[in-house]
């Protein structure tokens, strides 16, 4: 049974076996991340209204090439619940292991909010569909 997520004017739903990270949240920073018990992760944060999704993107963009020097990135644009995010599939190195990243940006009345998400390959192909699932978990519950 998935456990969900209501705080901050977010409203998703997660595995019940991933863990939960509000330390952002708590220090007031909006927002919120969840663990698999691999390591991969998922985030939102929520960003003043009048962020643009593009700047968002490229910004998260640069921070990863900051730290990892052969990243690869491509734009990317999807339509979940309604909602267009713009953003970038990322993949890169980290201690000899391939790992695929993303980041997809929305922007919405009242906020914009910058979606993150990251895996090492050998996980990716199981945890990409849960990332999927928490992403329009997430706009379905904006939406209604």
């Amino acid at each position: 049974m998935p456990k969900l997520y209501d705080r901050l004017g977010l409203r998703f739903q997660y595995p019940d076996n991933w863990t939960l990270d509000e330390a952002e949240a708590l220090a007031g920073n909006h927002s919120v991340s969840v663990y698999s018990p691999t390591g991969a992760f998922w985030s939102v944060a929520v960003r003043p209204r009048d962020a643009d999704s593009g700047r968002a993107a490229s910004t998260a963009l640069a921070a990863m090439r900051e730290e990892y020097n052969d990243l690869e990135a491509e734009p990317t644009t999807d339509c979940v619940a309604g909602h267009e995010l713009t953003g970038f599939e990322i993949n890169f190195c980290y201690l000899d292991l391939t790992s695929t990243a993303g980041v997809r940006c929305a922007e919405l009345d009242q906020s914009t909010l910058v979606i993150f998400y990251q895996a090492e390959d050998r996980d990716y192909i199981a945890v990409e569909p849960v990332f999927r699932a928490m992403t329009y978990s997430l706009l379905t519950s904006l939406s209604s």
